[in-house]
């Protein structure tokens, strides 16, 4: 009995030493790999070097027409998956998911569109297609200042001077340009979560600041 019991204990201490031993050489083989995952580009670079490319541009726009540059920021890094979608993407350079036709040019793609009530169909639309993505910004500031065909001041809600907060114009825009229930949530996240607000404030006024 006593044999079998230390035989019994001697298997246990081998299988013990070698579970033990198996997790070394996991970590080692699979470390450098989490390492390089690590310093591979995150969701977040991507996301920061879209608003570098045309944040600037958004700022004077916006500025120039009294609307919130982080608004249309917001926008354009949701309605495009950060300038990564096709229809964004060279050769269409739509941002903002406009319909339509832009100087006679377009293209057909398939989208999904909420019911306003969270459901979701897949239609195929025509959007517009534009030579680069500051015309996309111009085009869409013209649908906020000009309105739509039956009444012009249909997006007054946007307006800087017709509100207090960006807050005020994201609720705004849900339901009327976009039908995603939860598209106020969503823009009001991306504002906050990249600093958005700072492309409200005119380049003067960014300088002051940082000098003070």
């Amino acid at each position: 009995m006593k044999k079998l019991m230390k035989l019994l204990f001697g298997i246990i201490i081998v299988f013990c030493v070698m579970i033990i031993g198996g997790i070394i050489l996991m970590q080692k083989v699979f470390w450098p790999q989490e390492e390089q995952v690590k310093s591979e580009p995150t969701e977040n670079y991507n996301v920061e070097h879209f608003i570098e490319e045309i944040g600037e541009t958004a700022r004077h726009l916006a500025g120039e027409n009294d609307l919130y540059a982080s608004v249309l920021l917001a926008q354009a890094i949701l309605e495009s998956n950060q300038g990564k979608s096709g229809l964004a993407s060279e050769p269409n350079f739509n941002l903002f998911g406009m319909k339509g036709k832009y100087k006679e040019a377009s293209v057909e793609l398939q989208t999904e569109e909420d019911d306003g009530q969270g459901n979701m169909t897949t239609i195929v639309a025509e959007f517009r297609k534009y030579p680069s993505h500051e015309a996309s910004i111009e085009d869409y500031i013209q649908l906020l200042r000009n309105g739509v065909s039956w009444d012009e001041n249909f997006y007054e809600g946007t307006f800087k001077s017709n509100t207090e907060s960006y807050k005020e114009a994201t609720a705004f825009l849900t339901g009327t340009y976009a039908s995603d229930s939860r598209y106020e949530e969503k823009l009001n996240y991306l504002i906050e979560h990249y600093e958005l607000h700072q492309y409200d404030l005119q380049v003067d006024n960014v300088q002051e600041v940082n000098a003070k």
